[in-house]
């Protein structure tokens, strides 16, 4: 069995000191360069960090509030398949989508009286009636929001291009409470501008569309037609 080296009786002087030589953890731990290293990396674990945070500030994924009137979604628009224009009326004329007025609950809810022909009322739907009767607003509160400097029309992506509720929403008929599905960011709106093809039934987009086919064998993307121009969104 060979020997160690550190069992060798005719050490030379070089190889002895080199055997003899040890190192000082604690005289290394204090050294300049080992301090400085440590320094850097923490600072720039540090810096990412505050930097990620700051990414996130008002970014509300997953965001859903506890409403003043418990509704479920998943009942109206999923068991009832009541469709999301009924309630959200302005979502194909304006820019916002608009939160159902009181008045249109009863639309329903008067007729299932009528219909069930029972006295009881849910303690829900009595904020309802007392909402009607006092004339007060039902407070709702919003979930999905964007900055005041963010422009968005909903008529516009609805009618003009084709978006369903889904696509920015998630499934709300599957959702007990409705939560913010996206994160609604400049980056997720930018993706959707890049990756969505110009298919709509209009005929001053079918001309666009006719014209970038004889020049591109590429599809035309929204950002084909401006749809990355900062001026789209803030104005």
């Amino acid at each position: 069995m060979p020997k160690l080296f550190s069992d060798k009786e005719d050490l030379t002087e070089a190889e002895a000191e080199i055997l003899a030589h040890r190192i000082d953890v604690k005289a290394w731990i204090k050294s300049p360069a080992f301090v400085a290293g440590v320094t850097f990396l923490f600072l720039a674990i540090f810096t990412k960090t505050i930097i990620d945070s700051l990414y996130l500030v008002g970014v509300q994924e997953g965001y859903a509030p506890t409403q003043p009137i418990v509704y479920s979604h998943k009942v109206h628009a999923g068991d009832f398949a009541i469709e999301c224009q009924y309630c959200h009326t302005g979502v194909a004329d304006s820019k916002n989508a608009n939160i159902p007025s009181a008045n249109i609950c009863m639309n329903c809810h008067s007729g299932i009286i009528k219909i069930t022909g029972s006295d009881e009322i849910s303690e829900e739907i009595m904020k309802i009636y007392d909402a009607i009767e006092t004339g007060t607003p039902i407070e709702w509160v919003r979930v999905h929001n964007l900055p005041d400097l963010a422009y968005f029309n909903h008529a516009q992506h609805y009618n003009v291009g084709g978006i369903e509720c889904q696509d920015c929403h998630g499934i709300v008929e599957e959702m007990e409470v409705v939560t913010q599905f996206t994160d609604l960011t400049m980056g997720w709106c930018i993706d959707c501008h890049r990756t969505t093809e110009i298919k709509a039934d209009n005929a001053y987009y079918d001309q666009l569309v006719t014209l970038h086919d004889k020049v591109s064998k590429k599809p035309m993307m929204v950002e084909d037609i401006g749809g990355l121009e900062c001026s789209k969104c803030h104005y």
